[in-house]
């Protein structure tokens, strides 16, 4: 049977393949800008189901993103060859596989934690990723990797955010994926009916690593340089911000808020030196006005919404 998810997916993918083949007639800046979108949107998704739905919070985001990065580029740099294109697909999936790895290895020890804790674990995480490779000659070291095919066009980035979309939506309100939910919203209660927590915050913690794998690749492959100091600490903040704007564990807000942050940081360049410190001046405003997220509606009821 059909379900309006599989055609939201059906329709996305089309739709991008038909912008892709009209995007020679577009101006390369605002095709930028949509290509930033379009991964953000995957990094937000995904980090989503993490910290949105099963109530984690990682900071390490961003390490699993340079993971997919530097993966997908040793892939297409070293394996093929200048016009070996067909390895972009490949490319991208063992980038999402490794960093899945490394969510696995990171996940197993650290998720019995909560919390503070948590998030301190990840951010060392991210840290240490971003160390390694700088320390790594083979992949360019501290002066990064350069010359990476530039195969990234907007069929790839979009197609890969609604299959993003449709797969944590899919899996959290699938029968198997309540437990996700279980897990964000009373995790002694979960574990009293029965649910393994600390598995379902593993499954959470290798899907969303995935997909920032993937984002690392499309990323790459669009800028065709990377540096380890573009996957600090603060790009895993600027994710977590995307997603707490947007409202947790609420996807559609989440991409709107992907697609808002990200035309705004473009706008607030015009400001030179001061362009941070607005950006964060109103991110502290909408955060005193509207704790919940922008675009989380009235009509969306929380569980905390119901107690007397």
């Amino acid at each position: 049977m059909v379900s309006r998810s599989h055609i939201f997916l059906a329709a996305a993918i089309l739709a991008s393949l038909g912008v892709s083949k009209l995007s020679s007639h577009l101006d390369s800046y605002f095709l930028d800008i949509a290509i930033s979108v379009g991964v953000n949107i995957i990094l937000a998704v995904s980090l989503n189901l993490i910290n949105g739905y099963t109530g984690q919070f990682s900071l390490g985001h961003a390490g699993f993103m340079a993971v997919g990065a530097y993966t997908s580029a040793s892939v297409t740099m070293f394996i093929g060859h200048s016009k070996a294109e067909w390895l972009f697909l490949p490319a991208l999936l063992a980038g999402g596989l490794v960093a899945a790895a490394a969510g696995l290895v990171v996940g197993v020890p650290s998720l019995r934690l909560k919390g503070d804790y948590l998030a301190i674990v990840t951010l060392g995480f991210g840290e240490i990723i971003r160390v390694l490779f700088r320390n790594m000659e083979s992949v360019g070291g501290a002066l990064g990797l350069n010359g990476i095919p530039p195969y990234t066009n907007f069929f790839w980035t979009f197609s890969f955010a609604a299959i993003t979309i449709y797969v944590v939506s899919s899996l959290v309100h699938s029968t198997y994926g309540r437990s996700f939910i279980a897990t964000h919203d009373d995790e002694v209660a979960a574990s009293a009916m029965g649910v393994n927590t600390t598995k379902f915050k593993i499954i959470a913690f290798v899907v969303g690593a995935f997909f920032a794998g993937v984002a690392g690749g499309i990323f790459g492959h669009f800028k065709q340089s990377i540096d380890p100091k573009g996957f600090d600490f603060i790009k895993s903040i600027e994710i977590v911000v995307i997603v707490i704007l947007g409202g947790m564990g609420n996807n559609v807000g989440v991409v709107l808020a992907a697609i808002l942050l990200t035309v705004l940081l473009e706008k607030l360049r015009d400001f030179g030196d001061y362009r941070m410190m607005l950006y964060s001046l109103l991110i502290i405003v909408v955060m005193l006005t509207r704790p919940q997220g922008l675009f989380v509606w009235p009509l969306r009821h929380r569980k905390e919404d119901l107690r007397p």
